[in-house]
């Protein structure tokens, strides 16, 4: 998830417990930093990044 990200121009600035922001831009997101991330959150970190899913799947 971290990759993709960093791939679009997303920055990491910081990390507090166990999610790291990063940032583009205007946008800010937050990813778990967990080995496996539910579908749901997932949806919803792609659609805070201004991602469609087919974009991010290019991606990885």
């Amino acid at each position: 998830m971290l990759k993709a990200l960093r791939k679009t121009g997303f920055v990491p600035v910081r990390q507090r417990g166990s999610h790291i922001y990063l940032v583009k831009d205007d946008l800010v997101v937050t990813v778990p930093r967990d080995k496996e991330i539910k579908r749901g959150t997932l949806m919803a970190i792609i659609a805070e990044a201004g991602l469609t899913k087919e974009s991010f799947l290019r991606l990885l």
